[in-house]
């Protein structure tokens, strides 16, 4: 895929045990289309990401992008490099790399790295990513994610990237992410990230609207 991509939830339902996480969801993101998911916590607001990378069996419906759904493990594979992902509150690893190799694991290290500079990570380069605050951490998957899409992807979807930020962290990431020349699909609670979006779309118990609809 080269360009940015078109996104699409067709009737998506997914289940634990009796628990309704998302109620067939429909929507479209149109290519470089930025959009804002908003709501509570429990809502299904990470479980709508996750669905979309294959990190969770959907029970119902369809997950495509640019036309394309996935059935086998290697078009999830696939999904995965077009598709990069910001987690949420992520993880330091068992064994931790250093901010330095983290930043050079994505698809394109010389973006990531200069994305890091820009976000204030360039001191702790030889530092390992276990000694980090969820502040510095979350810029460092900022800032890996953005290089990832400089490496090929084509859509980026993050979840919660700026809970740990101070108010000026908030915007400085919000900027970066509206301002890449893709698709972005972004879980938040953060004024800053949501105005930024083009569309803001809204989640209560599995069920989603655009926000202003009725």
């Amino acid at each position: 895929m080269t360009g940015p991509a078109t996104i699409s939830f067709e009737q998506v339902s997914v289940c634990f045990g009796n628990t309704v996480a998302l109620d067939k969801v429909s929507f479209e993101v149109g290519a470089g289309q930025k959009i804002a998911v908003i709501g509570s916590n429990g809502a299904g607001k990470s479980t709508l990401l996750r669905s979309l990378l294959g990190l969770i069996s959907i029970d119902e419906g369809t997950v495509s992008v640019d036309g394309e759904s996935a059935r086998t493990s290697i078009d999830w594979m696939q999904r995965r490099l077009a598709v990069a992902y910001i987690p949420q509150r992520p993880s330091k690893g068992r064994f931790p790399l250093s901010v330095k190799e983290l930043l050079g694991s994505s698809r394109n290290p010389e973006v990531s790295l200069s994305i890091g500079h820009d976000l204030g990570l360039s001191h702790l380069l030889e530092q390992s990513v276990s000694t980090l605050s969820g502040g510095q951490l979350q810029r460092c998957y900022v800032a890996r994610g953005i290089g990832s899409l400089a490496g090929g992807a084509c859509a980026l979807v993050a979840d919660e990237p700026t809970s740990a930020l101070d108010f000026n962290g908030q915007k400085h990431v919000a900027q970066l992410l509206t301002e890449i020349p893709a698709t972005l699909i972004v879980v938040t609670h953060e004024r800053a990230v949501a105005n930024n979006c083009d569309r803001v779309f809204e989640m209560a118990s599995g069920v989603m609207r655009e926000a202003g609809t009725s």
